[in-house]
C-alpha cells in the first residue's frame, strides 16, 4: 500500500474520530444544561437563533454565577425575612396592589443579601436561572403582573402574591443549615474554630457518658442492696411465722 494512501487513511480516521468526540461532547453538554435549567433551557432555545447559541448563553450564565459570592442566610436574617413576609401578606387583605409591590421589593432585598446583583430585572433573571430555574417562571409571571401599567385585578394580584411566595421560599431555604455555614467558614480559613467546637462537644458527650455510667453503677448497687435487704426481711418474717404457730399451739395444750 502506498505511503500516501496510508497517510490519507490515518487523516480521515482522525477527522472522523474528532467529529465523533465533538458530537458526543455537544450531546453531553446539551443534556447537562437541560437537566440543570429545565424549562429555562427550552425558553432560551426558543429565544435564540439556534440550540448552540442557547447553550453558549446558558454556559455563560454558569460562568458568571461561579464568580458571584452566593451565601446562605444566617438564622436571624432568615427569621427576620419570615416576619417581614408575614407583614406583607397581612397587608394584602386591605391593600393588594401595594402589598404585591412590597413583595417584589422584599424579594429583591433577599436576593441582594444572598449575594445576587440586583442592578436590573433581566440580569436578576439570568443569575437566578442557574440555581433557581424551577421557580423562575413564577418570578417572571409575578413581576409582569406587578408591572402592569393599567393595574391588575384582585385575582391577578393574588396569583402574583402566591408566585412571589414560591420564589421567596426557594431563596429563603436554599443553602440554609449549619453545614453550609461551616463550609463557608472553612473556605475562608476559619475552620479551626469549628474543629475546636466539635472537639469540645465530643469531650462533653464523653463526660456525660462517664457520669451516666457512674450513675447507672450506683443505681444498680443500690438496687442490689435493697434486694438483699428485702430478702433478709422476708426470710426473718418467714422464720418467725413458722415459729409462732408452734408456740401458740404448745401454749394451748
Amino acid at each position: 500500500m502506498p505511503t500516501w494512501l496510508i497517510v490519507l487513511i490515518v487523516v480521515v480516521a482522525v477527522a472522523v474520530l474528532g467529529a465523533v468526540i465533538w458530537l458526543v461532547t455537544q450531546e453531553m453538554q446539551r443534556k447537562r444544561l437541560q437537566q440543570r435549567f429545565g424549562p429555562e433551557y427550552d425558553r432560551t432555545v426558543a429565544e435564540k437563533d439556534s440550540p448552540r447559541a442557547a447553550q453558549r448563553e446558558l454556559a455563560e450564565r454558569e460562568r458568571r454565577h461561579k464568580e458571584l459570592d452566593i451565601r446562605p442566610l444566617s438564622t436571624s436574617a432568615r427569621e427576620r425575612y419570615v416576619r417581614e413576609w408575614a407583614q406583607v401578606q397581612e397587608k394584602f387583605v386591605d391593600e393588594p396592589a401595594p402589598a404585591v409591590a412590597e413583595a417584589d421589593q422584599l424579594l429583591t432585598s433577599l436576593m441582594a443579601e444572598r449575594g445576587y446583583p440586583t442592578e436590573g430585572y433581566e440580569q436578576q433573571v439570568a443569575d437566578l436561572s442557574v440555581r433557581h430555574a424551577k421557580t423562575l417562571e413564577n418570578y417572571r409571571a409575578a413581576h409582569t403582573t406587578q408591572q402592569k401599567p393599567d393595574g391588575a385585578s384582585t385575582e391577578d394580584l393574588r396569583d402574583a402574591m402566591v408566585r412571589y411566595r414560591t420564589v421567596f421560599e426557594d431563596l429563603l431555604t436554599d443553602g440554609a443549615g449549619d453545614e453550609q455555614h461551616d463550609h463557608h467558614d472553612r473556605r475562608n480559613g476559619h475552620d479551626h474554630g469549628g474543629h475546636d467546637h466539635d472537639r469540645d462537644r465530643t469531650e462533653e458527650r464523653a463526660a456525660d457518658r462517664r457520669d451516666a455510667g457512674r450513675d447507672d453503677s450506683n443505681r444498680h448497687e443500690t438496687e442490689l442492696h435493697e434486694t438483699d435487704r428485702r430478702d433478709t426481711d422476708r426470710h426473718e418474717t418467714e422464720r418467725q411465722a413458722s415459729a409462732n404457730p408452734r408456740t401458740e399451739w404448745n401454749g394451748g395444750r
